[in-house]
């Protein structure tokens, strides 16, 4: 009698344990981010609700990307994708079409305010704290739908990120409001701070277009060294993920030393001063305010 009972009691906690398994796996979603500021984004959102694969890594180049055959197992086994869109992952329709997860796939930039280039869609959206909120309502509404349970969590998360994404912005609203709109010239490696400029009204300058893809022509390199000593432009930047070389060649002929570096389409190592979307639109503006004066 007495196995019998113990017998039974084993069963009990073996079934309360599994049970407590299956119950931890379904209070968390597997979501697989494009790039890293999106990474980033909802692990703040999402906090101990998500488990996320990111698949272009730290201090690498989007528009460039080649995935690997864990980037489409990853996304088979995912509950949501989550890509910026507006041509930024050339690569990233196909995946979703080998693994079939088109019906499970968020744009994330889905209602900001576009801008384009000579016909061309500018995807760095997020380097503007007007479409950066767009985007984590449009994240946090996806993770409310997946994980209903977790709703006021979650909606708690979004507030307070907001919250905090507004006093940055009306930090950097009233630090630049000191220098001259005629003075806020940046030169940067290429065309990925647009939404920036448009917003804090900043003329960004670059030898090359949206895309890293391209090289610029002697002609425009020539064209840009012009503008620079017309303008008299202080603030001349490299960005994390391009090689300095062109930017160096940019210094020698102007005579305008480089400010360091602006993370564009991709965040720092941990360690670096942009770990996260906060840490790198501080460090850009920090160091683009600093190379005005």
């Amino acid at each position: 009698m007495l196995n019998i009972k113990t017998s039974f009691l084993s069963v009990s906690i073996y079934v309360l344990f599994a049970t407590a398994s299956v119950f931890a796996s379904e209070s968390t979603v597997r979501i697989v981010t494009s790039f890293t500021i999106l990474e980033d984004l909802v692990r703040q959102l999402g906090g101990d609700n998500v488990e996320v694969v990111n698949l272009v890594s730290r201090d690498s180049d989007a528009h460039v990307y080649s995935p690997r055959p864990s980037d489409s197992i990853a996304i088979v086994n995912a509950d949501l994708v989550i890509s910026n869109g507006l041509g930024f992952e050339g690569w990233i329709d196909r995946l979703l079409e080998d693994a079939g997860k088109r019906e499970k796939h968020l744009v994330a930039s889905d209602g900001v305010q576009i801008l384009s280039n000579k016909d061309e869609i500018d995807p760095h959206a997020w380097q503007s704290f007007l479409n950066i909120k767009i985007y984590v309502r449009n994240i946090s509404g996806e993770l409310i739908k997946l994980l209903p349970q977790q709703k006021q969590d979650l909606i708690f998360r979004r507030d307070k990120y907001l919250e905090l994404i507004f006093g940055i912005e009306q930090h950097f609203e009233e630090r630049i409001a000191r220098t001259p709109v005629s003075e806020r010239i940046v030169v940067t490696s290429h065309d990925a701070f647009g939404y920036l400029g448009r917003e804090f009204d900043i003329q960004f300058l670059a030898p090359l277009g949206l895309s890293l893809d391209e090289e610029a022509s002697a002609e425009d390199l020539a064209s840009l060294v012009n503008q620079i000593k017309e303008k008299q432009v202080t603030a001349l930047f490299v960005e994390n993920i391009t090689n300095p070389r062109l930017l160096e060649v940019i210094a020698a002929e102007t005579g305008v030393g480089i400010g360091g570096s602006l993370y564009s389409d991709a965040l720092s190592e941990v360690d670096g001063p942009a770990a996260t979307y906060v840490d790198m639109m501080r460090h850009n503006l920090e160091s683009i305010i600093d190379g005005f004066n």
